[in-house]
């Protein structure tokens, strides 16, 4: 992974896997109901960072539910409907973190995690002691754990946080956070937590969140593939693919994923609730981690060149279901 930064002090070599050491405890920590009354028990001032896809409405689940947020964005119009619903804004990561307890980052890739927490202006910069940051991020072993040395330096606490779940749940309040680190600032943030999810998991040293979620998106990734290629394979012996959708969602094969793509992948509509590119960035990742383990991933890897087509047919900004244009294509031109 070949990364540039703005930063100063960022190490270059961080784009380099290293065996992780994985000591999980899979207990989980269900959430109580989404009301006003869980902030409670969290009184102070909440920062976040990146207010996009995912971002926006997980501020605006904690802006809804009274807490004192304040959010930055690259680009501040975005966050110009959370200022109208009552957040502060600050000009740049670091202003954030200096004037709130506790600092949330939700960023596209490993790069952009990097560069808010630890570049120039970067949060890192506003962090001390007594302060926590929770990367709700999707990045590799690599860069959490970097992330959280620079967090860590300056005396706060950290919490990688990666959520499971794409648009839809995270407006609805209903992500799982996979999180690892410091246990004191998970307890603290818990109804934070509660707030923007249904539950959450405490999976030990940092890291582990991290792996945790590349191995589900793996898996994810490598579901749509080969659902894709059964839809068009039904529709080309004949088949009714939206019979075929109802059959899967009744056995035991049967996801939400695919009674909730497969009807606008059958008009082949796709509507972004997690991006394409992402997708592949999580693909290529969840590699990366294998290969630090010498595990193999064949299928994951075939996958993944599936997505890597579909990039470059336009179609990074697309759904992730979108991969099947990649096997329209492919069809196409193999007849």
């Amino acid at each position: 992974m070949s990364v540039t930064l703005s930063s100063t002090f960022c190490p270059k070599s961080f784009g380099h896997f290293t065996r992780p050491m994985f000591s999980l405890s899979t207990k989980q920590f269900s959430s109580d109901s989404i009301t006003a009354s869980t902030t409670d028990d969290f009184s102070g001032c909440v920062g976040f960072l990146g207010v996009g896809i995912m971002g926006y409405p997980m501020a605006q689940n904690l802006i809804k539910a009274g807490c004192d947020v304040t959010v930055w964005n690259r680009t501040k119009s975005k966050c110009d409907p959370l200022i109208s619903l009552g957040a502060k804004y600050r000009s740049c990561p670091e202003e954030v973190a200096a004037s709130c307890d506790v600092t949330f980052a939700m960023l596209a890739d490993p790069e952009s995690a990097v560069d808010v927490a630890c570049g120039k202006h970067g949060a890192a910069s506003g962090m001390s002691p007594s302060k926590g940051y929770i990367d709700v991020s999707t990045v590799d072993v690599t860069t959490s754990k970097l992330i959280s040395a620079h967090i860590k330096a300056t005396g706060a606490l950290f919490l990688e946080a990666p959520v499971s779940g794409s648009k839809k749940p995270a407006e609805d309040g209903q992500l799982i956070f996979l999180t690892a680190g410091d246990r004191a600032l998970f307890d603290k943030v818990v109804p934070l937590l509660d707030i923007m999810g249904k539950s959450k998991f405490y999976l030990g040293d940092v890291g582990n969140g991290a792996a945790m979620k590349l191995v589900v998106n793996m898996i994810m990734g490598s579901m749509m593939a080969s659902f894709s290629e059964g839809m068009l394979l039904s529709e080309k012996v004949g088949l009714d693919p939206s019979v075929l959708i109802e059959v899967i969602s009744g056995g035991a094969i049967g996801a939400p994923m695919f009674s909730t793509k497969g009807p606008s992948m059958v008009k082949s509509l796709y509507p972004t609730a997690f991006p394409l590119k992402h997708q592949q960035k999580d693909l290529r990742l969840a590699l990366g981690l294998a290969e630090s383990v010498s595990q193999s991933t064949p299928i994951a890897a075939a996958a993944n060149e599936l997505y890597k087509v579909a990039k470059s047919h336009g179609l990074s900004d697309e759904d992730f279901s979108a991969v099947i244009e990649a096997l329209k294509v492919r069809s196409v031109s193999g007849s």
